[in-house]
């Protein structure tokens, strides 16, 4: 196990509660394969003290993730990964992740903010998946 541990982000103006963007980094970490089984989740003062946020808010979602048989706590040792969501999808990440890299690099250079890239992706992202439905 490599001391490579997840480092959450809160952002304040995503309207999502700090608890659930913590547990929607690990479904994602876990997603994407960046945690696997038996990694450790940084304790809940590590995650009070990185984004002095209150500790039941980081309780809440390691209950929820325990909850959903993704993390287990250990009493006195920490909170770790219990399974994966990765799926047969992974190798075709890195592929994708250069091609979204380049997107990225012809947005910045076309004078796009953090905030403009994010808008068009999630517009783009939501009124392709309403076609699919359609």
């Amino acid at each position: 196990m490599g001391l490579e541990m997840i480092e959450f982000h809160l952002d304040g103006r995503s309207g999502v509660s700090p608890y659930q963007q913590i547990v929607q980094q690990v479904r994602n970490a876990l997603r994407l394969g960046l945690l696997r089984e038996g990694d450790q989740l940084p304790t809940v003062k590590d995650v009070v003290a990185a984004l002095a946020i209150n500790p039941n808010t980081v309780l809440k979602a390691y209950r929820e993730l325990e909850h959903e048989g993704l993390v287990q706590a250990r009493p006195g040792r920490g909170t770790f990964v219990t399974r994966t969501l990765t799926d047969n999808t992974l190798a075709a990440h890195g592929p994708l992740r250069q091609d979204l890299r380049r997107w990225l690099a012809k947005a910045r250079k076309a004078g796009l903010d953090d905030e403009s890239i994010e808008a068009l992706f999630l517009t783009t992202f939501r009124s392709a998946a309403q076609e699919d439905i359609a």
